[in-house]
């Protein structure tokens, strides 16, 4: 499933699919953060300082995308790596029905080597 980028405006969409790990990333952060305070394991200050620099980092991506006119471009992008993600859990929770899209694969394309065959 390929993620759509704006191929007329290269620049746009680089920087779209940029943000948009840097988003993805962020939100891993902050549930580690989260975790982290859950447990204990942070200071008082260390949780300030935390919040501080995720809040700036937010504030930047926000700031970069209003810039940049790209906040379509990073939905887009943010859209299709769900789908990509949807994609391949299914197929991790659902082997065989993987299994069948292979066997597929393998018969619309005679003599090509399937991965699975190595």
């Amino acid at each position: 499933m390929p993620i759509e980028i704006d191929e007329k405006n290269l620049k746009k969409g680089l920087l779209g699919l940029v943000v948009a790990l840097v988003e993805i990333i962020t939100e891993l952060l902050e549930k580690q953060a989260l975790l982290r305070i859950e447990n204990e394991s942070l200071s008082d200050e260390e949780i300030e300082r935390l919040g501080e620099a995720l809040a700036d980092l937010s504030e930047a991506l926000e700031t970069i995308k209003v810039d940049n006119n790209i906040e379509d471009t990073v939905e887009s992008v943010r859209c299709g790596l769900d789908e990509v993600v949807d994609d391949v859990v299914d197929k991790l929770m659902n082997p065989a029905r993987w299994a069948k899209e292979v066997e597929k694969h393998d018969r619309n394309r005679p003599g090509e080597i399937s991965l699975l065959d190595s």
